[in-house]
């Protein structure tokens, strides 16, 4: 009876293992939705500094991208294997009100909870 209960255990665990090591796909034109970062700035999400974007006329203040809805505009593989993209606003406007996209590393941002899937 010990037996079986071990084993039962062994297999929900490896399960659960496998289940979260499950790969998403990503493709252009994809929607995700952007998160708030894990801590104050984005990581991932590769936005650029804060005096850059006030300089561009544009207001500085993340809580303008938490929630906003993103477009895929293009997938790359880089040299150690992990992929980047290319988002752009879904309401066709401006991240900040001053820049058109921005490069994503995506398993990373999808693993930290800044990407969130739609």
């Amino acid at each position: 009876m010990k037996k079986l209960i071990v084993v039962c255990i062994f297999a929900f665990l490896t399960l659960g293992v496998s289940a979260q090591d499950k790969k998403i796909d990503v493709k252009k034109g994809d929607v995700f939705k952007i998160a708030s970062p894990s801590g104050q700035e984005f990581k991932h999400i590769n936005f650029p500094k804060k005096n850059f974007i006030i300089k561009r006329g544009g207001i500085a203040n993340d809580k303008l991208v938490y929630g906003e809805e993103v477009i895929v505009t293009s997938v790359a593989l880089t040299k150690d294997g992990s992929t980047e993209i290319r988002l752009k606003p879904k309401d066709g406007g401006k991240f900040y009100n001053a820049i058109r996209s921005v490069k994503v590393d995506f398993e990373d941002a999808i693993q930290t909870g800044e990407l969130k899937v739609l």
